[in-house]
């Protein structure tokens, strides 16, 4: 590694630790960091609302997401007020922006999963019901397509390696292969690979999912559903390669369905709800409260007729 990386991580990793954020980072039930323009760092941890955790200077913050980007080869000043990256040190997700976008330097640190959480532990936590989490296993065991559907921060990915988990205790020795965007997905099972889209090199995810069905995969896992490769998506997932789960940005179960609609007309203008109806099995909704994630709605997706999608929504 060059000297001024190692200048960098150390410059990072000191500041880091006198703010307390090294700390966070090494908490294994902390999921977001955030730091606002006023200087205060919130912190949101599996199972519990945000809160307040301490007050960083403005001269702290600028030296840390300085760091982060110098190690990145990036220029971050009112010119390039805005650093998307990896943090060095972990991997986790960072978003930071510096004035005149905000009054002082605030960032948003997305930590990578350094323990999954299960199933178990979202009933234990409140986060699911006994009989919503009977579901969700049945799905597993009978290679369902799961698409679990939520907000901004509501916990999608997280309940998305929770499902992965179950997946690997169902079956070991199903082959496993992800899509994602951003390094986020856990997964322990042996026999797996992890891809990732690249921008520089043109790579979509789309095209990764096309990759994939050479891959001789038994089950297809994409880390989120934003665009055209939607429609990719349910052709893999129809064509013998059943039990897959994807996330998906909406407001509900059913919007869900829609946003996925609305994906496929990026790149056709004829969209089957028939298709999506037979290939996409149990829709789950996790929404963030002031008290928590909550499993929202859990339903089967029955058909579409008569212009509509006929799901039945699970009592708990």
């Amino acid at each position: 590694m060059p000297e001024s990386k190692q200048r960098a991580i150390k410059s990072l990793n000191s500041h880091l630790e006198r703010t307390g954020i090294l700390a966070l980072l090494n908490d294994d039930t902390v999921i977001e960091i955030m730091l606002n323009s006023d200087g205060w760092l919130w912190v949101e941890a599996f199972g519990k609302p945000m809160y307040k955790h301490c007050m960083i200077t403005p001269d702290d913050a600028n030296i840390i997401i300085r760091s982060i980007a110098h190690y990145h080869n990036e220029l971050i000043d009112k010119e390039c007020p805005v650093l998307e990256c990896e943090l060095p040190t972990d991997g986790s997700r960072f978003e930071g922006i510096v004035p005149p976008l905000t009054a002082q330097t605030s960032f948003t640190i997305r930590k990578k999963a350094t323990k999954v959480f299960t199933m178990d532990d979202y009933v234990q936590g409140g986060t699911m019901t006994q009989h919503q989490y009977e579901i969700i296993q049945a799905a597993i065991a009978n290679r369902q397509n799961i698409l679990i559907v939520g907000g901004t921060g509501s916990g999608k990915t997280t309940l998305t390696n929770a499902v992965i988990d179950s997946m690997i205790k169902y079956n070991s020795d199903d082959r496993i292969i992800i899509i994602e965007d951003t390094n986020e997905i856990q997964c322990t099972a042996e026999n797996s690979v992890i891809m990732r889209t690249s921008e520089k090199a043109n790579v979509t995810m789309g095209k990764l999912l096309r990759v994939t069905l050479r891959y001789r995969p038994d089950r297809i896992l994409v880390g989120e559903v934003r665009g055209g490769e939607a429609l990719d998506l349910l052709k893999a997932w129809n064509t013998g390669h059943p039990g897959g789960v994807a996330t998906i940005h909406a407001n509900s179960a059913l919007l869900g369905l829609e946003r996925l609609e609305q994906c496929i007309e990026e790149v056709s203008s004829n969209v089957n709800k028939k298709v999506i109806a037979q290939t996409i099995n149990l829709l789950i909704f996790i929404k963030k409260t002031p008290q928590g994630r909550i499993i929202k709605e859990l339903a089967c997706v029955r058909s579409y007729d008569d212009n509509q999608y006929n799901i039945d929504y699970y009592c708990d």
